[in-house]
């Protein structure tokens, strides 16, 4: 399967996708009790200016004229305008993605640096001591709730050891650096501004952390998993009776091959972060894409939820596109297989 192949392919998946994700957003955005027009005129407010705003956003309509309405913006490029901000939800999401992706670029990177060398050596000290700690330290990440371990690092080193900032971006006391990327580590790097860079890391450090470590584990199963399949094959017997040693044939023969499959993992891992920032944002006030949705589901903003849902639903795709290609390049084998 050629590259254009594959790309043709999951551009259906992709539009198939997104339909799905409309849809059901929109059943259950429909079916939450409550009235986006009251909540915004305030409790205060005649029912004459109730239905009047009523009116403005459309929720007059029957559903299905409201879906098909929608489904006519969302063609032309538009999200809708928020009810709670007053902004088109594009604008809202282009205001707070960046803050979400540099969360969840974060956590990948510290997920892969700490979890592929610990599913290595899982692998390679296989039913030892070393083994088992590590078996037990995924499963741990695994199976803890992201919020609950976001709460408890606040308390041990922000409240009691006052280590380290317990949410944010940055200090109050400092502004934002010029807008170029959202990245405040990129900004405040091209504006040549240490302070703010170095700021913005230590408050990345405990939720990039807490996000990591719920992943972490994932990466480390597998890379052990892929090692353990090739630390039995024929050539890495072959190369220890050549008198290669255990380092070399690990380093530079097992883990390039062990990594081939896990990248499809490794990948989707990233698509995972951006559902799972959502918590991690809300326990430590960071100001991205899980704050702005939680909001808005408060406020029953329905365009704001939706186009959350799409936005995220279509880079989890684009994800998974990448991830694709990448393992074709990789492997040309796998193409060649899919022909077959």
């Amino acid at each position: 399967m050629s590259f254009w192949s594959l790309i043709r392919q999951r551009s259906w998946g992709l539009i198939l996708v997104v339909a799905g994700v409309c849809v059901i957003t929109f059943i259950i955005s429909h079916l939450i009790p409550g009235d986006p027009a009251r909540l915004l005129a305030g409790d205060r407010a005649s029912d004459e200016i109730v239905q009047h705003i009523r009116q403005q956003l459309g929720l007059d309509l029957p559903l299905w004229q409201q879906f098909i309405r929608y489904v006519e913006q969302l063609l032309h490029g538009d999200l809708g305008v928020s009810i709670r901000t007053g902004r088109p939800v594009l604008e809202d999401l282009k205001n707070f993605f960046p803050a979400t992706l540099e969360l969840a670029f974060c956590a990948l990177l510290i997920a892969l640096v700490v979890g592929v060398p610990l599913g290595v050596l899982s692998a390679v000290y296989k039913n030892r001591w070393l083994d088992h700690l590590v078996r037990l330290l995924a499963l741990t990440g695994i199976s803890t709730p992201a919020f609950w371990l976001g709460l408890g690092v606040i308390v041990l080193f922000y409240g009691k050891l006052n280590l380290l900032p317990g949410g944010g971006r940055l200090d109050d006391w400092l502004d934002p650096p010029a807008r170029v990327t959202g990245f405040y580590l990129i900004d405040s790097l091209l504006s040549g501004d240490l302070e703010v860079f170095f700021n913005a890391l230590t408050h990345l450090i405990l939720p990039a952390t807490t996000l990591a470590f719920v992943h972490l584990g994932i990466v480390a199963r597998q890379i052990r998993s892929a090692m353990l399949e090739q630390l039995s094959e024929d050539y890495v017997r072959t190369a220890l009776a050549s008198g290669l040693s255990k380092f070399t044939i690990v380093v530079r023969y097992a883990l390039p091959n062990a990594l081939i499959p896990s990248v499809t993992v490794l990948g989707l891992a990233l698509g995972d972060l951006l559902y799972g920032a959502v918590l991690t944002e809300t326990v430590f006030a960071w100001p991205g894409m899980g704050a702005y949705v939680v909001s808005s589901i408060q406020a029953l903003d329905f365009p704001a939820v939706m186009g959350f849902a799409i936005v995220v639903s279509f880079a989890y795709v684009l994800v998974n596109l990448f991830v694709d290609l990448l393992y074709l390049w990789i492997d040309p084998r796998m193409g060649r297989g899919a022909e077959k």
